[in-house]
Order: C-alpha cells, then sequence, then structure tokens
C-alpha cells in the first residue's frame, strides 16, 4: 500500500513540475498611444506627462558622468571599475601608476602600510584626472 502511495505521489509531483516548466510564458505588450497634436492639450494630458518624463529618466540614464565607472586601458580598451584596494588592483594600473610617475615603483603586499596606501589612494586619484585612462 506504502508503495502504490509513494508511486501516486512521485507522478503527481512530476506532472506538476511538468505543467510549471511548460507554461508559457506571459507578454507584457506596451502600446503607445499617439498623443494630442496641440501642445497645450499635451501638456494637460497626464499620459502624455508621464510619458515624457519616462523618457528624459531613460536619457539621464544613457548618460554617463565624465570620469566616474572607472579607469580605461589606453593599450586594450580594458575597463577596470574596481580598483580601491591595492592588493587586487589589476597588473595594469599599477604599471600605468609607475609610467605616469605618480609612484616611484610597484609596491608588493608586504610592502603596503598605512602611509603607502595614501600614497596609492592619491596617485590614483590622479591618474583617475588623466584623459588617455578615463572612461
Amino acid at each position: 500500500m506504502t508503495e502504490v502511495l509513494f508511486i501516486l505521489t512521485t507522478v503527481f509531483v512530476a506532472y506538476v513540475v511538468y505543467v510549471i516548466v511548460n507554461e508559457p510564458k506571459p507578454t507584457v505588450r506596451k502600446t503607445i498611444q499617439p498623443g494630442p497634436k496641440n501642445t497645450e492639450q499635451a501638456q494637460n494630458n497626464p499620459e502624455t506627462v508621464v510619458e515624457s518624463a519616462v523618457a528624459e529618466k531613460k536619457t539621464e540614464a544613457g548618460k554617463k558622468s565624465p570620469g566616474k565607472g572607472g579607469l580605461k586601458d589606453p593599450k586594450t580598451g580594458e575597463i577596470a571599475t574596481s580598483y580601491s584596494n591595492y592588493r587586487f588592483t589589476k597588473r595594469w594600473i599599477k604599471d600605468a601608476l609607475v609610467a605616469e610617475g605618480l609612484l616611484d615603483k610597484v609596491y608588493k603586499n608586504n610592502e603596503l602600510d598605512a602611509e603607502t596606501e595614501g600614497k596609492i589612494k592619491q596617485a590614483v586619484a590622479k591618474l583617475e584626472k588623466i584623459d588617455k585612462y578615463q572612461v
């Protein structure tokens, strides 16, 4: 009797999983209705105001502020967004700090102390301002 109950439970669970996996995904369709031609009517129409606000947000999100978002390797075009911890900074950034004269050498992990970390943070801030490393 227990075996039959186990088999029926297994079949039921398999059926539920099958139905969930194979059900069609609902698609959301947005239709944009043409707004009024007159600008006075467009300003008074709340749908047009909402659509224009959404369009403004999209254009603002598409813009990147200059100098934000990382450093770009001028040789390869690679963009590094995480370089706040010197131990895990990419090698080309360390080499660029030395090549630009911002640091005197590439430091090893055992050479890092509070004073050196301060120098490195200032050097990275200066490197971010150099045009050829900006994204």
